[in-house]
């Protein structure tokens, strides 16, 4: 099994996977900022891809390329197995409602949350994505501003980090049983997670979700779910 990096120009990415699969290749993950062409370009859909309205993870069988989409239950598994944290009966606070929001929804839903609450810049952006899950579970939404109470558990899914900026977000909704996590990961905290801890939250990088949302496509190639352990303790020693 061979497993290695393969660049993609920015207009020949249908083209470099049809490529790939004459060359022989099983499976693929797909990175920033093809995610949305690969799920045009998916023969068929999981429920999950289908969900997020993106695809990092193809896998080719005869003439289908199957599309799904392993960010959210990277991060399902990150937040309950590794930090710990039953999301269930608990009130969540999701900032951004953008791709990475999006992708994460329905994971996050079937947790059976006591209370979801999206908060976005564009209030209109925010109340459309709560809509088009509101078949699963009810989801407010709210303005930075205009948060009120204790979260116990508050995702990062805006872009503010990549700039080391962070979302207007309160002080008050963090508290001492406050998971924050940024999707962001890198060798420092991030400023969002720096204010976070600063206000007594207990804090997470999106590193774990990278290990995990990778162990998942493994699922989907191989069968086999592989213990992460491992990985954690070599990259995070």
């Amino acid at each position: 099994m061979i497993y290695e990096r393969l660049l993609a120009p920015l207009e020949g990415f249908s083209s470099t996977i049809i490529k790939f699969i004459a060359e022989g290749g099983k499976g693929a993950n797909v990175t920033v900022p093809f995610k949305l062409e690969a799920y045009e370009m998916a023969s068929d859909l999981t429920a999950r891809a289908k969900s997020a309205g993106a695809v990092n993870t193809f896998k080719f069988e005869g003439n289908s390329i199957l599309g799904d989409n392993t960010d959210g239950v990277g991060l399902i598994t990150d937040i309950v197995r590794n930090a710990g944290m039953q999301i269930r009966g608990k009130r969540v606070l999701l900032l951004g409602a953008g791709g990475a929001a999006r992708g994460v929804m329905l994971p996050l839903i079937e947790q059976n949350p006591a209370g979801m609450v999206i908060a976005n810049r564009s209030l209109a952006k925010a109340a459309d994505l709560a809509q088009r899950f509101s078949a699963s579970g009810s989801v407010g939404v709210s303005a930075f501003g205009e948060l009120k109470g204790q979260f116990d558990l508050i995702i990062n899914a805006t872009s503010a980090s990549i700039s080391d900026d962070m979302p207007p977000v309160p002080e008050i909704v963090f508290g001492a049983g406050t998971l924050a996590l940024d999707m962001m990961y890198g060798s420092q905290l991030t400023r969002f997670l720096r204010f976070a801890a600063e206000h007594g939250a207990s804090v997470r990088d999106g590193f774990g979700m990278l290990v995990e949302q990778a162990a998942e496509s493994f699922f989907v190639w191989r069968g086999i779910r592989p213990d992460t352990k491992p990985v954690f303790l070599a990259l995070r020693p």
